[in-house]
């Protein structure tokens, strides 16, 4: 595979730690960065990460072994995220320079259903980038960020798109349907989307123009399959059509 030019992908994290009032830790489920973001760097393109309110990103407790315990890539990206700091100290999304960037990217984990749809500056990033002819890719709860994104004429950017994320069997499957507050495929749904699914825990991606998501962390090396293959077909000035 051959290394793609000057690009790079920001990779927007949840800030939120605990699942709602449960008191139960969440945070981003580990595989759904890790993989990603080795995938990223293996590909050539230059990934960076951010969280919502920045600091200390919280990592979900259910998604890590310790150390030496985690499969081999989740070990390779703890060491390298380690090595670099920002696994105790992400800069804010508000300290980003986003004309820097060629495309988002969100890994989901429980968290983000608290922070992502109401963060304004998630949503402006979505509709953003979208509207600039950038990819936009989220995995599992990632597509909490696709919530609140409106283009300028108030249009739900998910409505008439085939989207994927965390569908409602899952969620149940899980035991926390009761604890999230509210259904993420079902909203999707009410904004206009078209939900796509595969079986439940079972990788599924799917790329609707330059809008990339997937059902569950299982999918995680799909859809960034898929974020780079819509990066490779950019033209020379790195926009496409949304």
């Amino acid at each position: 595979m051959s290394a793609i030019k000057a690009r790079k992908v920001l990779i927007i994290v949840t800030s939120h730690g605990e699942m709602g009032a449960s008191g139960k830790p969440t945070g981003v489920w580990l595989e759904e960065l890790a993989i990603p973001y080795l995938a990223l760097k293996r590909a050539g393109v230059e990934p960076e990460v951010a969280s919502v309110r920045g600091g200390r990103l919280p990592i979900d407790p259910s998604s890590a072994k310790p150390s030496g315990e985690n499969p081999p890539d989740i070990e390779e990206f703890l060491g390298l995220a380690a090595r670099e700091g920002w696994l105790s100290a992400s800069r804010p999304l508000s300290e980003v320079d986003l004309a820097r960037f060629d495309a988002v990217f969100f890994p989901g984990g429980h968290g983000t259903m608290w922070d992502f749809p109401s963060d304004p500056r998630v949503a402006g990033v979505v509709a953003a980038y979208l509207t600039e002819g950038k990819p936009v890719a989220a995995v599992c709860h990632g597509p909490a960020a696709l919530v609140g994104a409106r283009f300028a004429n108030g249009t739900p950017v998910v409505r008439g798109r085939n989207v994927s994320g965390f569908t409602n069997s899952e969620e149940r499957a899980a035991g926390l349907t009761e604890v999230v507050p509210f259904a993420l495929e079902t909203r999707l749904e009410e904004l206009g989307a078209h939900v796509k699914k595969g079986p439940d825990f079972e990788a599924f991606a799917l790329r609707d123009g330059l809008l990339i998501t997937g059902q569950n962390p299982a999918s995680s090396a799909r859809v960034v399959e898929l974020l780079i293959e819509a990066l490779r077909e950019q033209g020379a000035d790195g926009r496409q059509g949304a």
